[in-house]
């Protein structure tokens, strides 16, 4: 299991490190969201099964009519290989995908291996409400929040411990990763992991902007800088460079911005708006930044804002936003006007719960 970020040091992919290793057999290639090339956009988009012609393996899409290795995918196999560079957000899929093949491995008496990353926004700061399980989607399966603060491999013990996915589970562990560490200090090249993740710094505000999927603005796709700006053409710039700045948000400045999307919402449509600046990671919150930026475009947007509709993530039932923040309180609380300090108040006990059960688990 990959993505284009599955590379070493030198840039080599993991698939291409495995076929060389005379030990081995290299025998398929699984692709999450986006497919293991990363060539496919957005949401909902059904990745199909291909075949590798270099390789000469098949690639099956655990994005499309399966989203957990089948019986017929896995004959042949032994053991499969989990090295799925991951950006440190619940709502990011890969951590799902990961979960659904530990349990087909499980199931299907084969062994699960994680090779282990490192958490490329730091592994000490843990911000957000713990997703509720009326929720549960595939953005979502379990109770953790959306800034976690560990790797792929702490987490898919934890699922497996917790949550009972049974797998024969190892942990290949990092060496010389601090867990206070962002990307930059790994070692490690950063390779775009999907097509909306560009840089480290779209990591780094991915934890609170991915909630703008949720609603009628545009999350930046379609620009150069996806979830460092948003907008929509019923805001104006200077209001909301405004309205933000003036909360005082730590570790953070805004900028008015101007842009058209060259695809997904209001493509071709002038979009006043913000983009997000990070001055400070250490005192930076990206849940609570944007919890602030939704607050200031239901202000200042008035009836034009709107809730997105579904479906969303092969979710029908539920609103986008709900679906993103694993619980409705946070759309209630923002149609409400709950302050920030209010909203987070209300998740603190059970976000100390999840601290709790989550030493338990680090490795590092």
């Amino acid at each position: 299991m990959a993505n284009p970020a599955s590379v070493d040091a030198e840039l080599r992919h993991a698939s291409d490190l495995l076929a060389a290793c005379p030990e081995l057999r290299l025998a398929a290639l699984f692709g999450p969201q986006h497919g293991a090339r990363a060539d496919r956009q957005d949401n909902m988009i059904e990745s199909p099964d291909e075949f590798d012609p270099r390789l000469r393996i098949p690639v099956y899409s655990l994005y499309g009519e399966h989203r957990e290795p089948t019986a017929a995918m896995l004959d042949g196999v032994d053991v499969l290989f989990c090295d799925l560079p991951d950006v440190g957000t619940r709502a990011y899929t890969f951590v799902w995908t990961m979960t659904l093949a530990m349990q087909a491995c499980a199931e299907h008496g084969k062994r699960f291996v994680v090779l282990d990353r490192p958490n490329p926004i730091g592994g000490v700061e843990v911000e957000g409400n713990v997703l509720e399980p009326a929720f549960r989607s595939f953005v979502g399966l379990h109770a953790i929040p959306m800034r976690h603060g560990m790797t792929l491999g702490e987490l898919a013990t934890l699922i497996n411990e917790e949550y009972g996915a049974g797998a024969d589970l190892e942990v290949v562990e990092l060496e010389g990763w601090g867990r206070e560490g962002w990307m930059e200090e790994s070692g490690l090249p950063w390779v775009m992991p999907s097509p909306n993740m560009p840089t480290v710094e779209t990591a780094a505000v991915y934890p609170g902007m991915v909630l703008v999927e949720g609603t009628n603005l545009s999350e930046g796709r379609g620009t150069t800088r996806p979830f460092e700006i948003v907008g929509a053409p019923f805001l104006d710039g200077c209001e909301m460079e405004r309205y933000l700045n003036a909360l005082g948000l730590e570790g953070v400045k805004f900028r008015p911005a101007w842009f058209r999307p060259a695809f997904d919402k209001w493509q071709g449509e002038l979009c006043g708006g913000v983009q997000v600046h990070v001055t400070d990671r250490s005192r930076f919150k990206p849940y609570r930044t944007g919890l602030a930026v939704l607050q200031a475009a239901m202000e200042l947007g008035g009836n034009s804002f709107a809730w997105r509709q579904p479906p969303f993530e092969y979710e029908f039932d539920k609103l986008p936003l709900d679906i993103l923040a694993g619980t409705d309180r946070i759309r209630l609380g923002l149609n409400k006007g709950e302050s920030l300090e209010e909203m987070e108040a209300g998740w603190a006990a059970r976000l100390a719960e999840f601290l709790r059960q989550r030493s338990k688990y680090l490795r590092y």
